[in-house]
């Protein structure tokens, strides 16, 4: 069969994350917890048999691929098809700053309404949809047989929770997309299909000084 084992992973944890600030398509690194949470990503996929990590450009994403390929031996591809929803004039804004400041713009957020866009150049779901759909097929199209890894974000993590289950983009939202977690899915010529989600057993115990000092 022409199926593609892909492992999907949101990177770790940033500032921005905690503070509930928009980060769209900005380029926000990770902070001690999520540098912690990719050396835990990168421990816990030590065992596998990998042939490629595509991350996202953007750096929280290439960050955490980093710690995956220095476990592993797999270089790392960027590809700016895994970059996060572009959210226009929300970027940089927290959920509040968003509602007070733009209440009919939040409303139509909130309802998921699958062809609004973010003003100033953001993307609508099913855009963002799109986009994402293509990138993977096109990836993991190159490594039938094989097993990938794909970092990137919680967006994207999202659509293809969407895909693979077979829900709309503006269904409600019932999983998880924890930061770090180890999400896999298969692929093959006929789409997405659903195999595990949210692992999360690797980050089960906190970060001490000494998993944060480095």
């Amino acid at each position: 069969m022409d199926a593609t084992r892909i492992i999907a992973v949101r990177h770790g944890e940033t500032a921005w994350n905690v503070d509930a600030r928009i980060q769209g398509q900005l380029d926000v690194g990770l902070n001690d917890t999520g540098r912690w949470q990719a050396r835990r990503v990168g421990q816990a996929l030590a065992g596998e048999a990998i042939s490629a990590v595509y991350s996202s450009d953007l750096g929280r994403a290439h960050e955490t691929a980093l710690s995956i390929a220095e476990v592993t031996g797999v270089a790392v591809f960027s590809d700016e098809g895994l970059r996060e929803r572009g959210f226009g004039m929300f970027e940089g804004r927290t959920f509040d700053e968003i509602h007070q400041t733009w209440p009919d713009h939040a409303q139509n957020w909130r309802k998921r309404i699958p062809e609004w866009e973010p003003p100033e150049g953001g993307e609508s779901l099913l855009q963002l949809r799109e986009r994402v759909t293509r990138t993977v097929h096109t990836l993991a199209s190159r490594h039938t047989g094989e097993q990938i890894v794909v970092v990137a974000h919680g967006g994207v993590l999202d659509t293809l929770y969407r895909v693979a289950t077979g829900q709309e983009v503006n269904s409600p939202r019932t999983w998880q997309l924890p930061n770090g977690a180890i999400n896999r899915l298969l692929w093959t010529p006929g789409g997405l299909t659903l195999v595990g989600w949210s692992d999360t057993q690797h980050l089960e115990h906190e970060p001490d000084d000494q998993d944060t000092a480095f």
